[in-house]
């Protein structure tokens, strides 16, 4: 069990043992909560953070919020406890109904000794806890990115999750907007600049000039934003140390209740924690991943724009938060400070303009171009990569069907066609004006379709490169008989009836997609080079 992942200390449950100690007020009860007589006889072991005490036991954790304040928490009485629990059980119900299963009482009774109650009995309230189902530390997401486990289809689910979470979620035009993200700005800065013997001031102080040059630009941006409803009752906290994979399904848990500013913000700011996160741990292609699910879902592109700014605040407060934790341990930890430094550097790095671009790979059914859209991705324009636009699910999506869900011959007919590639041509003009990059993923297949797709590259004043991938019909065949659970309805038919196309002059890179598909890629990174 993981809560709130700034300093972590597991050991098995002893009144004294852990470095997180917690205040006076609550020895007796951390000794009781540790006690394995208290569970029925089964083994206890304890998780120490800076706002928090987990015990786990069978098959459920117990955790009790440390009597602590910090700037930004306060649990320092019973009552404040008892609050910060009840909002702590509806808040991450949202999202995780059957991992949180209540509020227990540590209860005074009658002969001076403490039991638990769950059924609100009488006595006196000496703490408050909440119950949570116990799940193994190796479903942690940030678990399974240690072991490689996690895949672009997990990922994509993740992403799934998270957009429907944002629809949801209620909208608050009374929070977030530029000034939220100025305080949350200036906050860094502040805490940042409190530890010279970490960070750089020339560094911080750079960070801090240009993120206020951002927050100016995207001033209008933001509050527009807000306006339109896209500031929500997010969850605030959203890295891979928070989700957890619960009956095969990606779940968010531990989101902010302490202070409901923090997890009200644009949902462009929630999300750009878990996508900094993994890019932070060198993992950019499933945030790429990610992020291309997630604007499929949603549509929103023009989140785009505040991409760079909230994935700097973000690591920013990641760094603020390592120098926090290297406080609470109270001795030198050279992996930790380091790890301080990296997100400072990632925070100013990611906000140095990377030059939008435009690339289109086109090609007959079975070519391959998905695979490489894909894969070519995230190497181009800002963090986490470009946005990919996929003619077959736009067009599900555009007819109100399933990405898997067969269409009708009428799904495929002119006007529709027509419509698609519209669509494509918009869509990418936007998230061009929003500053990303984008890989158009089409067949292609007429001149004027061709075209059209650089038009909108020199519309924007960015660069065009177009990637025309050939196989091997009888390999084509092959490819698309094989597919399952896909966007594209192409079938062996489909790709047999294509060979009679007209392609007319094709002015693009033309690469043999017929080969090893690592072969494919060298020779597209050398055509965008």
């Amino acid at each position: 069990m993981v809560c709130y992942s700034i300093v972590m200390t597991a050991h098995p449950a002893e009144p004294s043992a852990g470095r997180c100690s917690a205040a006076g007020q609550q020895e007796e009860a951390i000794a009781f909560l540790g006690d394995p007589h208290t569970h029925g006889g089964l083994a206890v072991e304890r998780i120490d953070t800076h706002a928090a005490s987990v015990f786990l036991a069978g098959d459920r954790a117990l955790k009790l919020k440390r009597a602590v304040r910090y700037p930004y928490l306060d649990y320092s009485t019973v009552g404040k406890r008892h609050a910060a629990c009840v909002e702590e059980l509806a808040i991450n119900r949202r999202t995780a109904p059957t991992l949180y299963r209540g509020v227990i009482a540590i209860r005074r009774g009658e002969d001076g000794r403490l039991r638990l109650d769950e059924s609100g009995g009488a006595g006196e309230a000496v703490d408050w806890l909440v119950a949570m189902a116990r799940f193994p530390d190796e479903a942690l997401f940030d678990r399974m990115a240690e072991r490689q486990a996690l895949t672009p289809a997990l990922m994509r689910r993740l992403a799934e999750r998270i957009a429907a979470f944002h629809r949801e979620a209620a909208p608050r035009p009374d929070g977030g907007g530029v000034e939220a993200m100025r305080e949350v700005a200036d906050g860094n800065a502040a805490d940042l600049r409190a530890a010279p013997e970490l960070f750089p001031a020339a560094v911080v102080e750079r960070l801090a000039e240009r993120t206020g040059d951002a927050l100016d630009r995207l001033a209008p941006v933001l509050e527009g934003r807000r306006r339109a409803g896209f500031v929500r009752h997010g969850h605030g906290d959203l890295h891979l140390r928070n989700i957890v994979l619960l009956d095969g399904e990606p779940t968010l848990f531990d989101a902010i209740e302490f202070d409901e500013a923090l997890a009200v913000a644009d949902v462009f700011y929630d999300l750009a924690f878990l996508l900094m996160d993994l890019d932070h741990r060198g993992l950019r292609p499933l945030g790429n991943a990610v992020l291309n699910r997630y604007l499929e879902e949603t549509g929103d592109y023009a989140g785009l724009a505040a991409l760079p700014l909230f994935l700097s605040l973000r690591a920013a407060v990641r760094a603020k938060v390592s120098a926090a934790a290297l406080r609470l341990e109270g001795a030198a930890d050279e992996a930790l400070a380091g790890e301080a430094r990296r997100y400072l550097e990632q925070a100013l790095a990611v906000l140095d303009p990377v030059p939008a671009r435009l690339v289109a790979v086109g090609g007959l059914s079975g070519s391959g171009k998905t695979r490489l859209a894909q894969e070519i991705a995230p190497e181009l324009g800002p963090p986490p990569g470009a946005v990919v636009l996929r003619s077959d699910v736009l067009r599900k999506r555009l007819c109100g069907v399933a990405d898997a869900d067969r269409l009708p011959a009428e799904g495929y007919g002119p006007a529709m066609t027509e419509r698609v590639y519209g669509e494509l041509y918009r869509r990418a003009a936007a998230v061009l004006a929003a500053g990303q990059a984008v890989v158009v993923d089409a067949v292609s297949a007429r001149p004027d379709e061709r075209n059209r797709i650089a038009a909108v590259a020199a519309g924007a004043g960015v660069r065009f490169d177009g990637i025309w991938l050939e196989a091997p019909l009888s390999e084509r065949v092959e490819r698309v008989t094989n597919r399952r659970n896909d966007a594209s309805d192409a079938t062996a038919e489909v790709v047999e009836r294509q060979e009679s196309y007209d392609l007319g002059t094709i002015g693009w890179a033309r690469l043999d997609s017929g080969r090893v598909a690592s072969d494919v890629l060298d020779d597209a990174r050398a055509s965008l080079a």
